[in-house]
Order: structure tokens, then sequence, then C-alpha cells
């Protein structure tokens, strides 16, 4: 039987495509449980590794899913691989329509001002009969202060929403995740990063042949490169070859099982 998870620098990656994902969501809102989904990317999965605070942080999330490809192709060379991406980007249309078929509703948390309503009204448009419980947009500095968490969790209260996502960027929305989830235990929790400025198209999305191809951050860095030629150039490029040559050793050497000499 294969392996239900393929673990790169440790991070449990689940072995799902975006059906699967999907339906675990499903399931689990059927049984009134909830969860935290880690869309993993190559920043992401770098943060991991070199900061211990953010992995003691993500750590109790439900699943890990691979939303970068190079987490995709390092799995192909260790000899497990994942079936494919699971981004944000697609989640939120996709499992919303999911949520919409099955009477379940979304929040949206975070993203630019505007952009949480703007993303929102795409989604209804897109499923009319989807259930949308409310938008927040965070003001500056607003985990450093009580009184705005305060409000968020009264906010959060009276909606009850089955799923929200959290648009704050890494390691900021796993971190009010992280704060929040204990609060909301039938609730499914997803970091999507940028995907709110994406679906209200302030941003474009690389086209589908780009995404497979490995190069949506090329699209990305054009759009905003004083934001990210430090994120991707500087530490994503050095540490996808890293983590490529880890895979492929880790394929060469495999790790002996514990109890064997």
């Amino acid at each position: 039987m294969e392996p239900d998870i393929v673990e790169l620098f440790r991070m449990p990656l689940a072995r799902v495509d975006e059906r699967a994902c999907i339906e675990r969501v499903m399931q689990a809102l059927a049984a009134r449980r909830g969860g935290w989904i880690v869309t993993a990317n190559l920043d992401i999965l770098r943060r991991y590794v070199f900061d211990a605070a953010f992995r003691a942080l993500v750590r109790p999330a439900s699943m890990f899913v691979a939303d970068g490809m190079p987490l995709v192709w390092a799995s192909a060379l260790q000899g497990v691989p994942l079936p494919q991406r699971v981004t944000g980007a697609d989640l939120i249309h996709n499992l919303s329509a999911r949520a919409a078929h099955h009477g379940y509703s979304v929040f949206l948390l975070g993203g630019d001002d505007g952009t949480a309503e703007q993303a929102a009204s795409r989604l209804r448009a897109q499923c009319p009969q989807l259930k949308v419980a409310g938008t927040w947009y965070p003001p500056p500095g607003f985990e450093r202060d009580p009184a705005h968490l305060t409000a968020l969790r009264q906010v959060l209260q009276g909606a009850q929403p089955d799923i929200v996502y959290v648009a704050l960027g890494c390691p900021r929305q796993d971190r009010l995740i992280a704060g929040l989830r204990t609060d909301f235990p039938r609730t499914w929790w997803i970091g999507v990063g940028i995907s709110f400025s994406l679906l209200a198209g302030r941003l474009r999305r690389a086209p589908r042949w780009a995404q497979r191809a490995g190069l949506e951050w090329a699209c990305r860095l054009w759009q905003e490169p004083r934001r990210l030629a430090v994120r991707y150039l500087v530490h994503g490029l050095p540490f996808a070859l890293l983590l490529l040559l880890a895979a492929m050793l880790a394929r060469l050497l495999p790790r002996k099982p514990q109890g064997l000499p």
C-alpha cells in the first residue's frame, strides 16, 4: 500500500489531488469536525525548515498540501510522487462550489482593503447558492491590538462559518489560524495567501501552461518585483536547488527503518 504522505524536510505532505482534498473537508464537515489546511509553497517549506517557531506553530495542522511545483517535483525525485498541486487559489473556487452544493458557508478573512468583498462577489456570481457568512478586512497592526482580535472573534461567533479562507500571507495567516481555531472546533481554516487579489482581479494569475511548468512565480515577480524579488531570487531559487538535491539523495540513500542495524 502506498503511503498517505510524503515527507519533504519532514513536512508531511498529503498525497491527495484537489478532489480528494475537498472530499476530506466535506466528510469532516458532515461529521461536524473542523480542521486546518496549510497550502505549502516553496517559501512556506523553507520557513518550516529553518524557523523552529514556525514549524511548531503549523505542526498541529490537519493537512499539508503542495501548493508549489518544486514540491511536486521533489516528491517525484524522492520516489513517492504527489499526484498534483493543490493550491489555495484553486481551492477557493472549487471548495466553495462544493460547499455551496452541500449548504455550507464560507467566510473571507484578510486580503488588501476591499479585496475580500470583491472576491466574495465573484464567488457569489460563480455559485449563486453559496452562503457567504461574512468578510473581514484587518486594519494594519490588528494582530498586536487585543481589541481588534476580540472584535474579530465576535464577528466569527455571530457568523459561525463552516470554512474560513485566511488571506494574510505566511506567517501572519498561520499565527491567526492557530490562535482562533480552538474557539471554532467545527470550522475548517485554509491559508490562501494572495488569492483574494487574484479572485478580485487586482493581480493576474499565470496561464495554465506556466503553472504546469512551475513558472507561476515568474508571473508574480513580474507584477510585484519590489515585494517579491528577495523572496524568490535570493531565498527561493537556492532553496529550490537544495530541495531537489535533498530529494535525489533521499532516493539514493533511503533511511533504514527504525530498529534495524
